[in-house]
């Protein structure tokens, strides 16, 4: 008997956002957006990036939301309804996409978690954050924390809907007290005011470079979830009344808030220590994992009650990374179970499957960057793919049927049919960037093009030849779900 006939709902609205929230935020809310907001001009890539939460986030966000409560299935069942069997691969893409991604995040995670317990005992004083991370990360004894990391995020998914609710309801109210705490002791430092300016003062003058549109749109794909198929998955578990509509929009602005939160954190505390000439600077030149583990510490370490602030800093990353491991798990249960795998059975091999394919990134930094950046990328497809099986159905139909549906306080209009038209050409249009930005690279390098196309190549032959075991499987789950 599925889960969905056993009655396994989120409990309320509360309790379903709180958990929808923390598969949207994540680690990428907190060491990438102000990055790449620092990279592209601060205030001016704010405006490309609100832009686009409108033209992507938000119109993906209720696409999944109403396709999951619409049809109570995943991206395996959902991809098989709207566009056929023959194509019910495209749904196990979707999954393994996302599957592939938390085979490395489990590893940032145990990061993070190592990085949280260095900060507990005093181990990252002045020049100790780079020590720690030669001596730690991509060797063996980064091993255990990513084991640890996946027993977190199992030990909530084994649990089914009401663990996920249940953990959420007391890690997602930690985060946001946690980033506002921080946020608001980064305003109070000295010289923090250089930093909200340098955040929050657009530069027009900037918004004519094509690059900042695209990053702007990149990091919306990458950090509201919107596209992923971890919506749809925990939409199946909404109730009959929900407001999808409306909880879909404020997913989408909850989301971005702790991005932004995060900005005012990093900017701040940047702008407190270094010189405002030198700031944006070294954030440019910086990598995610360098600005994290190894100049935050430094920074911290700076500032009045620093060592304090770091273990709030790391609590934080934890929460975030941890609840968001969580959504990918349940998005690879769901998909396992749309397959006609028992969840209960199949959970235990997912872990310890989880664990050795994220071993090779937890050994090697080139395998991580490769990982990071061919499944990162691909997630444009599963974006593809979910606006194709609309517009195939008919995007006003969809709209009509699926999304202004009763119990809706906030009614969809038509921008919503030409949003979802322009999601597909921005997904091609991202691809397509992405592809020309390693035009120059060594083609077999770990980011290089052929390397990319040969592993989505590799994923792609074996969805097709088994893609009728696969529509067979996924038709008998359903047949089953309907008769029991």
């Amino acid at each position: 008997m599925s889960e969905r006939v056993q009655g396994q709902f989120f409990s309320s609205r509360w309790g379903l956002m709180l958990a929808m929230l923390g598969m949207a935020v994540g680690t990428g809310n907190i060491w990438r957006f102000p990055r790449i907001a620092a990279s592209n001009g601060g205030g001016s890539f704010l405006i490309a990036w609100v832009v686009f939460l409108f033209l992507w986030s938000i119109p993906l966000i209720l696409l999944e939301f109403s396709m999951g409560k619409g049809l109570r299935k995943g991206p395996v069942g959902a991809m098989a309804h709207f566009l056929g069997d023959k194509l019910a691969w495209m749904g196990v893409w979707i999954g393994w996409t996302a599957a592939a991604i938390g085979f490395y995040y489990a590893v940032v995670m145990g990061w993070t978690i190592r990085y949280f317990g260095a900060a507990i005992t005093g181990s990252l004083g002045a020049g100790e954050s780079q020590q720690l991370w030669d001596s730690f990360s991509f060797t063996p004894a980064a091993l255990i924390f990513h084991a640890l990391a996946v027993i977190m995020a199992m030990s909530v998914v084994a649990g089914g809907v009401k663990g996920i609710e249940r953990v959420a309801r007391v890690l997602m109210p930690m985060l946001v007290v946690l980033v506002v705490i921080l946020a608001a002791r980064a305003v109070t430092l000295p010289g923090a005011t250089a930093g909200l300016s340098f955040l929050f003062t657009p530069d027009f003058a900037v918004l004519g470079n094509y690059r900042v549109w695209l990053e702007a749109l990149t990091q919306n794909a990458w950090d509201t979830g919107a596209g992923w198929g971890l919506v749809i998955c925990y939409a199946v578990y909404s109730r009959r009344n929900e407001d999808t509509n409306l909880n879909g929009v404020l997913l989408a602005f909850g989301n971005n808030s702790i991005s932004l939160m995060s900005g005012i954190l990093v900017m701040c505390t940047i702008f407190s220590v270094v010189p405002a000439a030198q700031a944006a600077a070294e954030l440019q030149g910086a990598t995610n994992e360098g600005l994290t583990f190894v100049w935050i510490p430094e920074l911290f370490n700076s500032i009045p009650g620093g060592s304090f602030f770091m273990v709030l800093f790391f609590m934080a990353l934890v929460v975030a990374a941890w609840t968001s491991l969580v959504s990918l798990f349940e998005l690879i249960a769901r998909v396992t179970s749309e397959l006609g795998f028992e969840r209960k059975k199949v959970m235990p091999v997912v872990g310890v499957a989880v664990w050795l394919l994220g071993i090779p990134s937890a050994l090697s930094q080139k395998i991580f960057s490769n990982q990071d950046f061919v499944w990162s990328v691909s997630l444009m497809l599963s974006g593809l793919f979910f606006a194709g099986a609309v517009l195939k159905y008919g995007v006003t139909r969809y709209r009509n049927e699926f999304i202004n549906t009763e119990h809706q306080d906030l009614r969809i209009g038509a921008w919503w049919d030409w949003a979802i038209r322009l999601v597909a050409v921005q997904a091609v249009i991202l691809i397509g960037w992405w592809f020309w930005q390693i035009r120059s690279t060594d083609p077999f390098a770990p980011d290089g093009l052929a390397t990319m196309l040969i592993e989505w190549g590799i994923v792609l032959a074996v969805l097709l030849a088994f893609n009728r075991w696969i529509a067979s499987r996924a038709k008998a789950a359903r047949t089953a779900e309907v008769d029991s």
